[in-house]
C-alpha cells in the first residue's frame, strides 16, 4: 500500500460485507438477510439461491476459485475443507457453480474432531451451517464461509454455537432491564469485545534448530541471557525496522479481511510485540480474533520470522496474555456500562454493574477455568499477569460510590450536591474516572471491564460465552424481581444496595501481585484455583452447569464434554512436553556436553604434560560430569514416570500436575546450569540471548 488515502479502498476488500450485499442483491433479498440477523427468521431457499450466486461471482472476481465452511472445532483453532466452484458443463467443458443448499449447509467427518464423548469413533456425520450474521471472506484463493458445527444429533461441537446462543440470551435479559427504565426501542442489546492480542517474532533460522519451539510452542530449556527486561527499555520502544515491516504487512492483511486492528507497539519482554483492534460484536471479534492468530503465523514466515502466541515461550521472561474487553450496547450504540450524563442512565448503569459484580463473585470458580490450560499455568500469578484469583478493580471514586451505597450514606460528588439512588436523582458519574491496574484479572476502564486473566493463545469464545451467562443469570434474577414491583424506585435502591452488600468481596483496587492479596483474599472466602488442575473440575460442578443449562448455552452433555476435552488436553500437552524434553536431552544435550567434556580433559591432558595450571579444565570437566549425572537420573525418572500416566482422564491430569511438572523442572534446573558451563560452539541449539535479541 503506497499511500494511505488507499486504506478506505483497502479495508474490507475480501469480505463480502452488508456494503457489497447492498449492492449486489435485490432489494428483497437483501432485507430478507436484515431480517434473518435482527430477528433470527430463517431465510427461504429462493433467497439463500441469489445470496449464493451474488458471493460466488464476487469472490470469482477477487480470484477466488474454491468455497469452504470455516469453523471452531474444540481444537481451539480453525477447521476448513475446499471444494471448487467448478461443475461439468458437457463437452469437456466447466462452468462455476455454487448453491444456496451449499451456502447453508456443509457436512464434515465429525468423528475426527475433539468431541468428549459426544460422538463415536464410528459416528462420523456432522454438519456445518452458515452464520449469517458473520460476513464470508476471501483467504488464499478460497471463499471462507462462517459456520457453525454440530453433530448428526444436534450436539454442539463447536465454539462458535454457544457464543450465538449466549449473545441472544443476555441481550434478553438485558431488554427486560432496559424496558424497566422506560426504553421501549431497543430491540436488541449487543456484546461488545475488543482482544487485545501479545505475541512474540523470533528468526525462523533459529526456531528450526530448536525442538521444543517446534514441537510445544515452548522452550523447554533455557538459562536466562545477561540482559532480559531489567531495564524496562523495551516497551513502547521504538520499533525495529524488520519488525516494522511485519506489523505494516500484518495491518494491511487483517485490514483486508475487515479486522480493526488499530494499536501496536512493543510489549515489556524483548522480541514480544502486541496488536489491538477497535471494538466490535462478541461473535464478529471471536471470529476475527482466530484469523488475527492465524495470519500473524503466516506473515511472520513471510518476513523470515515465527510468531510464538504460547503463554510463556521463555522462562524468566514476561509472558503473552490477551486482554478481553468486554462490554454491552443496545442497537441503538449506547454502551449500558458507560456511567452516562443523565440520572436515569446512572441509576440504570448501577443496575448492570450491580449484575456484574454478583456474577463474577458468584461464578468466579468457573471464569478461572475458561483461562485454564497448560500454558497459562506459566504466567498467572507469575508477578506479570493477574494472580489466579477473581477480583474486580471499580476504581476509587466508583468504589466509594459503592460503599456509600452499602453504608446508606450520601457520597459527596466533587464538591457538588450528594447522590442517592434513584431514577431521577442520581448525579452524574464520570467516565475514566480513576486509573488503570495492570494487575487486576477483571478491572472496569471506564466503559467496559478488562478480563485480562486469558492466554495468548486461546480461543476468546469460552470466557466471552461466561461472562454473557453469567450477566444473562444476573440480569434475570433482577429483572424477576422488579418487575412485579409496586414501588420501582424504592425497590431498586433496596436491590442495589442488597447486592453490592452480599457481594463486595469481589471488588478489590489494590495490588493483586502483592502476596498479602492472597492472604486477604482467603479471609474474604474467594476462591483461588491455582492450576489448570485445580480448576478445570469447576466446569461440571453442580451450580455451574445449571446455569448454562438453565440458559440453553449448553446441554449437559455438551458442558460435560468440554471438560472432558480440556482435562484430556492438558494431559496431551505436558506428555508432548515430556517426551520432547527426553528426546532433547538424550539426542542434544547429553551428547553435547558430554564431547565438550572430552574436550576438556583432553585439553587439560596436554596441559597437565607441559606442567601449566588446568584448573579451568579440569574443574569445568567435573562439575560438567556431576551436572550430566544428574540429568540423566532426572531424564529416566522423567521417563519412568511418563510411562506410569494412569488412563483415566482426571487422575491422569493431576498426574501430570503433580509428577511429570516437577520432573520435568528438576530435569530442566540442571540442563540450564549445564547450559552455562557449556562452550557455545558445543551447545546443541540457539540460546536465549541469540532468540530474543536477534530480530
Amino acid at each position: 500500500m503506497s499511500t494511505t488515502t488507499k486504506l478506505p479502498e483497502l479495508f474490507g476488500s475480501m469480505v463480502f460485507n452488508e456494503e457489497t450485499m447492498k449492492e449486489r442483491l435485490s432489494s428483497a433479498s437483501y432485507k430478507a438477510w436484515k431480517t434473518c440477523v435482527t430477528d433470527g427468521t430463517p431465510l427461504d431457499i429462493s433467497t439463500a439461491n441469489e445470496i449464493a450466486e451474488a458471493m460466488k461471482q464476487w469472490a470469482v472476481e477477487k480470484g477466488a476459485t474454491h468455497y469452504t465452511h470455516w469453523f471452531q472445532p474444540m481444537t481451539g483453532v480453525t477447521a476448513e475443507k475446499h471444494d471448487s466452484f467448478i461443475a461439468p458443463a458437457g463437452g469437456g467443458r466447466i462452468m462455476m457453480e455454487f448453491s444456496g443448499k451449499e451456502l447453508v449447509r456443509g457436512e464434515s467427518d465429525a468423528s475426527s474432531f475433539p468431541s468428549g464423548g459426544l460422538r463415536a469413533t464410528f459416528e462420523a456425520r456432522g454438519y456445518t451451517a452458515w452464520d449469517p450474521t458473520s460476513f464470508a471472506f476471501i483467504k488464499e484463493g478460497s471463499l471462507c464461509i462462517p459456520t457453525v458445527f454440530c453433530s448428526y444429533s444436534g450436539e454442539a461441537l463447536d465454539k462458535k454455537t454457544p457464543l450465538l446462543r449466549s449473545m441472544d440470551e443476555v441481550s434478553r435479559q438485558a431488554v427486560r432491564i432496559l424496558r424497566l427504565f422506560g426504553d421501549t426501542e431497543t430491540k436488541r442489546v449487543i456484546t461488545q469485545v475488543g482482544p487485545e492480542q501479545e505475541y512474540f517474532l523470533i528468526d525462523k533460522k533459529m526456531y528450526a534448530q530448536r525442538e521444543d519451539l517446534r514441537f510445544c510452542g515452548r522452550t523447554l530449556f533455557g538459562a536466562k541471557p545477561p540482559k532480559g527486561q531489567e531495564l524496562e527499555d523495551h516497551y513502547y520502544g521504538a520499533i525495529r525496522p524488520r519488525v516494522a515491516a511485519y506489523m505494516q504487512d500484518l495491518d494491511e492483511e487483517l485490514w483486508k479481511l475487515g479486522v480493526l486492528s488499530k494499536t501496536k507497539h512493543n510489549e515489556v519482554a524483548p522480541s514480544q510485540h502486541e496488536m489491538a483492534p477497535i471494538y466490535t460484536d462478541a461473535n464478529s471479534a471471536c471470529d476475527q480474533n482466530q484469523l488475527v492468530m492465524e495470519i500473524m503465523k503466516k506473515v511472520a514466515d513471510r518476513h523470515g520470522l515465527v510468531c510464538l502466541l504460547h503463554e510463556k515461550p521463555f522462562a524468566g521472561v514476561n509472558g503473552s496474555g490477551k486482554h478481553d474487553n468486554w462490554s454491552l450496547s443496545t442497537d441503538k450504540g449506547r454502551n449500558l456500562f458507560k456511567p452516562g450524563s443523565t440520572p436515569r442512565q446512572n441509576a440504570q448503569f448501577l443496575l448492570f454493574l450491580a449484575a456484574f459484580v454478583k456474577g463474577v463473585d458468584d461464578y468466579q470458580d468457573f471464569l478461572r477455568a475458561t483461562v485454564a490450560f497448560p500454558g497459562n499455568d506459566h504466567r498467572l500469578g507469575a508477578q506479570e499477569a493477574p494472580p489466579a484469583v477473581l477480583s474486580i478493580f471499580l476504581g476509587d471514586e466508583l468504589t466509594a460510590v459503592v460503599e456509600s451505597i452499602i453504608q446508606g450514606t450520601e457520597f459527596q460528588e466533587a464538591g457538588k450536591r450528594t447522590l442517592k439512588i434513584g431514577v431521577d436523582t442520581l448525579p452524574a458519574i464520570p467516565q475514566d474516572n480513576t486509573d488503570r491496574n495492570r494487575t487486576s484479572p477483571m478491572a472496569f476502564t471506564g466503559n467496559k471491564f478488562e478480563f485480562r486473566m486469558l492466554g495468548a493463545s486461546q480461543s476468546i469464545s469460552g470466557p466471552n460465552i461466561a461472562l454473557n451467562t453469567i450477566v444473562a443469570e444476573e440480569l434475570e434474577q433482577f429483572a424477576d424481581e422488579l418487575e412485579p414491583s409496586q414501588d420501582f424506585r424504592g425497590d431498586l435502591e433496596k436491590l442495589i444496595r442488597r447486592v453490592f452488600t452480599e457481594h463486595q468481596r469481589i471488588i478489590f483496587n489494590g495490588n493483586g501481585y502483592d502476596e498479602a492479596w492472597i492472604d486477604e483474599a482467603e479471609r474474604r472466602g474467594l476462591s483461588n484455583l491455582v492450576s489448570t488442575a485445580d480448576a478445570l473440575p469447576m466446569y461440571t460442578s453442580r451450580k455451574n452447569m445449571d446455569l448454562f443449562i438453565k440458559h440453553g448455552i449448553y446441554t449437559k452433555e455438551e458442558i460435560e464434554a468440554r471438560a472432558e476435552i480440556h482435562i484430556e488436553n492438558y494431559s496431551a500437552v505436558i506428555s508432548i512436553e515430556a517426551k520432547t524434553m527426553i528426546d532433547m536431552i538424550r539426542h542434544q544435550i547429553l551428547p553435547a556436553v558430554s564431547k565438550y567434556a572430552d574436550a576438556l580433559c583432553q585439553r587439560a591432558y596436554h596441559k597437565d604434560a607441559m606442567h601449566l595450571p588446568c584448573q579451568y579444565e579440569t574443574g569445568t570437566a567435573a562439575r560438567i560430569a556431576a551436572l550430566t549425572d544428574t540429568l540423566m537420573a532426572c531424564c529416566d525418572k522423567l521417563e519412568r514416570d511418563l510411562a506410569a500416566i494412569p488412563e483415566e482422564t482426571m487422575d491422569a491430569m493431576c498426574y501430570c500436575h503433580n509428577v511429570l511438572i516437577p520432573d520435568m523442572a528438576d530435569a530442566r534446573k540442571a540442563a540450564d546450569q549445564l547450559e552455562t558451563l557449556t562452550d557455545s560452539e558445543f551447545w546443541p541449539f540457539p540460546v536465549y540471548s541469540d532468540l530474543l535479541f536477534y530480530v
